[in-house]
């Protein structure tokens, strides 16, 4: 069985994407990625195939059908569950906001753990180069997951993560409906509602420096709508009652 497997979706991030293939794999050597394209006109799955001839076990996956976040992980890991040839599975940003460094810290980490959330809101971490107002944001929204879901991380809006591939069989994906950020959410939720060991590892969190962040109305108001539509969909249900697990 091979070891780890990281998946990056991307959408226009052409400018991006060489450098986080490169830096992936000097973080770890012989590790399998899969750049998971949602077709980009911007040419970034093109890039990304160039590079295949530098690197050993770069898959370049080109998604059809309509675009999202939450709708390329769900595809990409169900296919790779169902090849059952990792140990580890790795979701991380193309855009350099996720350090690939901490890459082994996920991997240790998830040595003794489900899942292992890559953190900004634990002792050690951080974000760099966001303004006052980002980080207010970012914070509230952890708080408002919290408090409706009862979850109880800190970084629940994290996407840099690390799946024990038979943690990540216990969730049904194909009961998983957010499309864009929202994903990271319900899917801590899940994690916790089926009982899985979560841990977090602290990590900085860079602002994009090039390209355009896929930020929407639309993906904001899907992540508002989130955690009130997990909580209700728990608290009608007699096979698990929610107030019982907070």
């Amino acid at each position: 069985m091979k070891r780890v497997v990281v998946v990056i979706p991307t959408y226009n991030e052409a400018e991006n994407i060489a450098l986080v293939v490169h830096q992936v794999y000097a973080a770890l050597p012989g590790t399998h990625l899969w750049v998971v394209d949602d077709g980009s006109p911007d040419g970034t799955a093109e890039i990304a195939e160039g590079l295949r001839s530098q690197h050993d076990g770069l898959c370049v996956y080109r998604r059809e059908g309509p675009r999202g976040l939450g709708r390329a992980y769900r595809e990409a890991f169900s296919r790779l569950l169902q090849e059952g040839c990792y140990e580890y599975i790795v979701q991380m940003d193309a855009d350099l906001s996720h350090d690939p460094r901490y890459l082994p810290n996920l991997i240790e980490a998830a040595e003794g753990a489900d899942v292992v959330l890559g953190s900004r809101y634990v002792k050690g971490g951080g974000v760099r180069d966001w303004p006052f107002h980002r980080v207010l944001l970012s914070r509230w929204a952890n708080f408002y997951v919290h408090l409706i879901t009862g979850v109880p991380v800190r970084d629940a809006t994290s996407g840099f993560r690390c799946w024990r591939a038979s943690a990540l069989q216990r969730l049904n994906l194909e009961e998983v409906v957010s499309e864009g950020y929202a994903f990271a959410v319900e899917m801590v939720f899940r994690a916790y509602r089926a009982g899985l060991r979560i841990v977090e590892v602290p990590i900085v969190f860079t602002d994009r420096r090039h390209g355009r962040s896929k930020m929407t109305r639309q993906v904001i108001w899907e992540s508002v709508q989130m955690p009130w539509r997990l909580r209700f969909q728990y608290s009608n249900s007699s096979k698990h009652p929610f107030r019982k697990r907070l």
